[in-house]
């Protein structure tokens, strides 16, 4: 089979100024694919963010239904990526068939979500106070805001959803619809992927008409650095490792002009089992966790990571079952060779450390990852332990077992925050530990019920998101409508003509919004 050689996006056309040539991996074998990626050149990163800048200017003012229209013509294009891209990404990750055929659904409706908000208009946060000429003692000028979007933005591509959260992902859609073109760096990965996913969105592009530039992918080890130092560059979206986004964040804060970067990091996502469920339920809990800790190979950020339960007989009966069901896990083939070097240094440091049992398992060894169950003192929680607050990415998980409800509380205290938070529990349990809420408000993005964390809905009212250092920045979302907030500022027009105001302002609301008029929402025109 003969190699395709890509390029980079810049500016509407395909560039490859370099001369270093990327591979890319089949992630089982470790052998080459026939696929072959130019490395971004420091002109080249510099063209990039350049052509995302000047492509700012128009894109920003087209109306929400242009963009709307954009991405929902990007969505068309990924649903008819078919069966052989399916193959393609299969091969670079590892992952099956069938979740690669729901990722890209779930791509594709994240984009007609943002064209939904969009064309709803509530993004704009249209907020007018009329003048008030006669107010005494000092009479009030004409006020209206609106928001538009910040500029270029820096998108990085995550490892583990090539799809959903990659190159037209969820950031990649937040930006678009803020009015924000993209300048994406290609995870190495699942670099054809990615190259196959941004001939998507070019198309997409060029079929309505937006502007050159408004999509640029960029491919390479280290561009990622002087792509968020560029100046044209006004905000960074980031899924990936504690240490890549605190040193993007980092480079960030450092510019002469710093700029916001939304990182996705490290969460343990601690599941609290509560009294009465262990004695209602304690076997099938053990078997549902065990299935959720380690499907797709542990490898997803909502993954649970920490199990903590009360000291009783029952919970003994748990633990019992849950290492039997652990031991009976199948091994996964990871994502790529540097996840399974990481999850195999983590399993290492949880094995060599004081105060931590390890409970089920096969020794770590081959080209799979090993299911892994770990029981750990509660000191160490408590004594706020760096290791058992870091993330190992993989299909493992640690139980903790605490004494009462006084060093329940105290244990999740120590947590840093995290993304998610999970209470299984009866109805009677939830009523008498409704006292740890607030505590866990404090601590994580989303609280759930009865459920497990490895799910992520797109929708309105969805947070992904968290208290650091689960993610840099706790006001936001990466997943669900409320992530292009992220990507939008506020702008305030003061006594500006009427027939020159930004159509969401207008005294006709010819968008026909719900504003906020005198301090009271309505759609109405101004008289």
């Amino acid at each position: 089979m003969s190699t395709v050689t890509g390029h980079n996006f810049i500016g509407g056309r395909r560039s490859a100024a370099g001369t270093t040539t990327l591979e890319s991996l089949n992630a089982s074998t470790g052998e080459a694919l026939p696929y072959r990626f130019y490395q971004a050149t420091a002109d080249e990163v510099n063209d990039a963010a350049n052509a995302a800048d000047h492509a700012f200017v128009a894109f920003r003012q087209l109306s929400p239904e242009r963009r709307a229209e954009f991405l929902d013509a990007v969505a068309e294009e990924i649903d008819q990526l078919g069966d052989d891209f399916v193959a393609i990404v299969c091969a670079e990750t590892a992952l099956p068939a069938a979740r690669i055929q729901g990722e890209r659904g779930r791509t594709s409706g994240q984009m007609r979500l943002f064209a939904k908000v969009l064309r709803r208009g509530d993004f704009l946060g249209a907020r007018i106070d009329l003048a008030l000429p006669d107010r005494k003692p000092l009479p009030r000028v004409d006020l209206r805001q609106y928001r538009i979007g910040v500029g270029a933005v820096a998108v990085f591509g995550a490892s583990n959803f090539p799809l959903a959260f990659s190159t037209a992902g969820g950031d990649t859609a937040a930006a678009f619809a803020a009015g924000c073109p993209v300048v994406f760096k290609a995870h190495s990965g699942h670099m054809a992927t990615a190259d196959l996913v941004g001939c998507a969105i070019i198309r997409a592009a060029e079929k309505t008409g937006m502007p050159q530039g408004v999509f640029n992918m960029i491919f390479g080890a280290g561009v990622g650095e002087a792509l968020v130092k560029h100046p044209a560059i006004q905000a960074v979206g980031f899924t990936g490792s504690l240490n890549g986004g605190n040193a993007l964040s980092k480079m960030a804060a450092e510019r002469e002009q710093p700029i916001p970067v939304f990182a996705e990091m490290s969460s343990i996502n601690p599941v609290i089992l509560l009294p009465q469920a262990l004695t209602a339920r304690g076997s099938k809990v053990a078997g549902e966790l065990a299935a959720s800790v380690t499907m797709g190979g542990g490898q997803f950020c909502t993954n649970p990571g920490l199990v903590i339960g009360i000291r009783s007989p029952e919970l003994t009966g748990f633990i019992e079952q849950l290492t039997q069901n652990m031991a009976e896990q199948a091994p996964h083939t990871l994502l790529n060779a540097g996840g399974l070097r990481s999850y195999a240094k983590g399993v290492e440091h949880l094995l060599s450390h004081a105060g931590i049992t390890h409970l089920a398992g096969h020794a770590q060894a081959g080209q799979q990852a090993q299911p892994q169950l770990f029981k750990a003192d509660v000191s160490l929680l408590l004594n706020k332990d760096p290791l058992l607050q870091e993330e190992v990415f993989g299909p493992a998980t640690i139980v903790i077992e605490v004494e009462d409800d006084a060093q329940l509380k105290a244990a999740l205290l120590a947590l840093r925050g995290q993304l998610t938070a999970t209470l299984i529990g009866e109805p009677a349990d939830l009523q008498q530990y409704q006292w740890l809420v607030p505590i866990l408000e404090q601590k994580v993005g989303r609280i759930l019920v009865n459920g497990y964390p490895t799910g992520v809905e797109v929708c309105d009212a969805m947070v992904h998101g968290g208290p650091y250092p689960a993610t840099s920045d706790a006001r936001g979302t990466s997943v669900g409508s409320l992530a292009i907030d992220r990507f939008l500022r506020p702008v305030c027009y003061q006594n500006y003509p009427d027939a020159l105001l930004p159509p969401a302002l207008q005294n006709s609301n010819p968008l026909g919004l719900q504003r906020l008029v005198n301090g009271e929402w309505s759609a109405k025109a101004i008289a």
